[in-house]
């Protein structure tokens, strides 16, 4: 599907030099956008700009450090001009089951600023110039973690559940404006990360619990991203489109 409307347009991929937020900013840069892969390492970022090619940019930044979010902005804006769609997917934390009561502060406060603070650094920033041309599409990035109880860390669970709060609340505030926020949120999704370390018996059972018989792909998400980044989606927002195969059924 190609999305005429994207074509020009400037996209920034937060979390963009590796598995989704990397197959994202290729489907977008497929898409005709000018495209920011933003992550944290320089030479992780440099593949990532050399693979996808065209007008690609890459600006290392990490998006939990205010500071630094700004100086990108304005590296951006000076390079490309405003932004007009924000995929917002840098995270941290494996989600790796902990108790509450074995979580330790660091981690719990690591987890949610990995998460739920960088996802608030990055809509600041970039949302004046978002509301001064009144357009724009904001997609933020949750988990199936967030929707039902699964293995995953209880921060991990409280940071996703707390971005489609945030994506929900957003949405209301900036109907008036014609800014669009809304959510994905993957189910498994193999990464080539994830492949190399997932024993087989365990991605068994995975594909068990997902009704259409596969587990996700970067793809997945990505497709999805285009869409609700596109006017083909310009009458969506507040939503959070569960990239689940069908694990979970609201």
């Amino acid at each position: 599907m190609m999305y005429q409307d994207l074509q020009g347009k400037v996209a920034l991929v937060t979390g963009g030099s590796g598995g989704i937020g990397r197959e994202t900013a290729r489907v977008l840069a497929e898409q005709g956008m000018r495209v920011v892969i933003n992550g944290r390492a320089p030479v992780a970022i440099e593949a990532a700009v050399k693979e996808i090619g065209g007008s690609a940019i890459g600006a290392a930044a990490d998006t939990t450090d205010s500071a630094a979010v700004e100086a990108m902005r304005e590296e951006v804006e000076r390079r490309l001009g405003p932004v007009d769609v924000l995929a917002i997917f840098a995270g941290g934390g494996t989600g790796r089951p902990s108790p509450i009561d074995q979580t330790s502060e660091d981690d719990w406060h690591a987890t949610l600023n990995a998460n739920l603070t960088s996802t608030f650094l990055v809509i600041k920033s970039f949302l004046p110039r978002m509301r001064e041309r009144r357009s724009g599409s904001i997609i933020t990035m949750s988990s199936l973690a967030a929707r039902t109880p699964t293995p995953a860390s209880v921060a991990y669970t409280a940071a996703k559940a707390g971005i489609i709060a945030l994506t929900k609340q957003l949405a209301h505030e900036l109907a008036p404006t014609g800014i669009r926020v809304n959510a994905v949120a993957p189910s498994t999704i193999m990464t080539d990360r994830l492949e190399g370390r997932m024993p087989q018996e365990f991605k068994d059972r995975m594909l068990a619990e997902h009704p259409l018989g596969r587990l996700g792909t970067p793809l997945d998400v990505a497709n999805v991203t285009a869409f609700l980044a596109s006017d083909a989606s310009s009458w969506l927002t507040g939503l959070t489109i569960d990239v689940a195969g069908g694990k979970w059924m609201p």
